[in-house]
């Protein structure tokens, strides 16, 4: 490689589902030994959601969404709620390979 002392050493990597990776590459030689960590994190394709609440003025409706955890550590999510009318949790808890309702809560003022 031109006088460097680099090798490429090409690794394909499929995940089927979302979460994070580790893995050991462990190379020996009658002189060295050399270990290689390797850690992927694989994130979900972004998802696009929208809700719709129908429901009268001055009632309230609730509803869950459901949070999966598919990754190797638990999740704390803060919730950041703009408009007027929405009420829920400003913190959830989602342990690893969980699902966790949180509960969306609107309750109109007019029409």
């Amino acid at each position: 490689l031109g006088g460097s002392d680099a090798v490429e050493f090409p690794i394909k990597f499929t995940p089927k589902k979302p979460g994070c990776y580790h893995c050991q590459i462990i190379l020996k030689s009658s002189y060295d030994i050399r270990v290689y960590e390797i850690e992927c994190v694989v994130s979900a394709d972004q998802a696009d959601a929208q809700l719709e609440f129908l429901i009268p003025a001055y009632q309230t409706v609730t509803q869950e969404i459901p949070i999966s955890n598919l990754s190797n550590e638990d999740w704390r999510f803060e919730a950041i709620l703009e408009g007027q009318g929405f009420h829920g949790p400003p913190v959830i808890h989602v342990p690893v390979g969980g699902t966790v309702p949180y509960p969306l809560t609107f309750k109109p003022i007019a029409e």
